[in-house]
């Protein structure tokens, strides 16, 4: 049975290192997952694409700094999430592993 996009990106938070050719935004997601809050946000501070003023978003939301948050919401065109921190890295992750499968299959 062949993993989900997803799942493989889940099974490389057990490695030692960032997945060769991964995003900015999925860098910071993985080391996130990783519980290395700060290097993710030192991560995707390099970034200025929408995708990391969404990851840039959800780590102040979880940071607890939601004023900040909210910038980041408003720079990536999104609305403030509302639900679980986990169901908004899910959604994330997903929305860009699917946006790096369409681009690697151009």
């Amino acid at each position: 049975m062949t993993k989900s996009p997803l799942e493989s990106f889940r099974a490389s938070l057990d490695d030692k290192t960032v997945p060769y050719g991964i995003s900015c935004a999925l860098t910071g997601l993985w080391h996130d997952a990783n519980g290395d809050w700060n290097t993710a946000h030192r991560v995707i501070q390099t970034g200025n694409s929408e995708e990391d003023a969404w990851v840039h978003a959800y780590l102040h939301r979880k940071e607890g700094d939601i004023d900040n948050a909210h910038y980041w919401y408003r720079r990536c065109n999104r609305p403030p999430a509302i639900e679980s921190l986990e169901s908004e890295w899910a959604a994330i992750a997903i929305a860009l592993l699917e946006e790096d499968t369409d681009a690697r299959s151009t």
